[in-house]
């Protein structure tokens, strides 16, 4: 991903805040048939020693070629907020008209290895923390207890888990970084997103 250093961001506690507040990632992958794609819930596990930059966790219908891509590199791009910024919201009088349009936004790029977890105990306990988590932040109260427990047992034999130990993060913020301070205000009012806020960039 090209980042222009004032648009980089490598603090480790903003690029896990985005994954956790947008957990649906895009694992990109180069197979047999060329690149694809999936888009996949992920659970992110703090840093430790096999993983010093976290651990993603998800899983995919066990009919989805994906897990069997085991060892294979990937991409999970994680996407945050994301705007259309009109020319109108920057002092074009001083910039003499020169100005067109641009787009604000948040990403954040795991790189890693694809680890398959076939497993019903490690599944079932990954369900119950995903859906938990999920139903907490919209206040409410369904778990995975509350389905019938022969029907939880098709769906966790009907998945398989995945794993990435993430082994480099990239994030770019394009946040208006490079505007003035009354501009980035008026981005933020007119609902333009200045993500430099939001970033806790100056």
């Amino acid at each position: 991903m090209y980042i222009p250093t004032h648009f980089a961001e490598t603090r480790l506690d903003v690029l896990h805040g985005l994954i956790d507040s947008h957990p649906l990632g895009a694992l990109v992958r180069l197979g047999d048939d060329g690149l694809a794609a999936d888009h996949v819930p992920c659970e992110l596990a703090p840093p430790s020693d096999l993983a010093p930059y976290g651990m993603l966790r998800a899983h995919v219908a066990r009919a989805n070629p994906l897990w069997r891509q085991d060892g294979a590199p990937v991409l999970a791009i994680f996407q945050g907020h994301s705007a259309y910024i009109s020319p109108e919201l920057f002092d074009l009088q001083a910039m003499q008209g020169r100005a067109v349009p641009t787009w604000n936004y948040a990403v954040v790029h795991a790189h890693g290895r694809l680890c398959s977890v076939d497993d019903p105990a490690w599944l079932l306990a990954h369900m119950h923390r995903m859906t938990q988590r999920q139903e907490d932040r919209q206040g409410r109260n369904w778990r995975i207890g509350d389905a019938p427990p022969d029907y939880i047992e098709r769906l966790v034999q009907a998945v398989v888990g995945i794993e990435i130990a993430i082994e480099r993060l990239e994030g770019k913020w394009k946040a208006s970084q490079n505007r003035s301070a009354d501009e980035r205000a008026r981005i933020a009012h007119a609902g333009g997103l200045d993500i430099a806020s939001y970033r806790g960039a100056q």
